[in-house]
């Protein structure tokens, strides 16, 4: 990244890369300086792929992941679950000390069928397999709320589209990328958008504002 990227002015700018080049990787850009910044969920196997940073807040704990993709094999499949198990474990164990938890970043996972234009057709492809979407349905359950939907519960909003087949002219999509926030947190959520307009890449831009 040119030194214009990794130091914009007015913010901190904190990253999490995978130790293959280019491979994949986090980034944080703030303008309130968090207490503390750590990467990774202390695990080897997960940390050197540099998808998770965590920035402490105060009032709350930011986790910024990119969560792995499972299409190319059945073995990065089940690493996606085990990635999602060893993240849950993660964020549980600081809701129980009585931490906020705000998690944000692309899922690679659409939950149910209005989060994708074709869910159907991708009943057999991974980022819509039922064992993927029970995990979120399993997030849900243990008392963490999906942001987005608190305000808009339309089908049509997405967050990625293929680039090959120009499905972003066409609005065929996923939604795959997330605000999660546990319950107790959630009425401190007053606005969970997406920006579809916004172009630069396969996905948009997600966001939240909290009071």
């Amino acid at each position: 990244m040119p030194a214009s990227l990794r130091q914009v002015e007015g913010y901190s700018a904190y990253f999490s890369c995978a130790e293959k080049k280019g491979y994949s990787g986090v980034a944080l850009y703030t303008k309130t300086q968090p207490e503390l910044v750590t990467s990774g969920l202390n695990i080897d196997v997960y940390d050197k792929e540099g998808r998770v940073l965590v920035a402490d807040y105060g009032r709350f704990l930011l986790f910024n992941v990119y969560f792995p993709n499972g299409r190319s094999s059945a073995e990065r499949l089940t690493y996606k679950l085990q990635f999602y198990d060893a993240f849950f474990g993660f964020i549980e164990d600081r809701k129980q000390r009585g931490r906020n938890i705000v998690v944000c970043g692309d899922v690679n996972t659409a939950h149910q069928e209005i989060d994708l234009a074709r869910p159907k057709a991708n009943e057999d492809t991974s980022g819509f397999l039922s064992e993927e979407r029970a995990w979120i349905d399993k997030l849900l359950a243990h008392g963490y709320v999906d942001t987005f939907r608190l305000f808009n519960q339309e089908p049509g909003n997405y967050t990625y589209w293929d680039q090959m087949s120009r499905a972003r002219e066409r609005n065929v999509g996923w939604r795959i990328d997330y605000f999660f926030v546990n319950e107790t947190f959630a009425d401190r959520v007053k606005a969970a958008y997406i920006l579809p307009d916004v172009i630069g890449s396969d996905h948009c831009p997600v966001g939240i504002e909290i009071s």
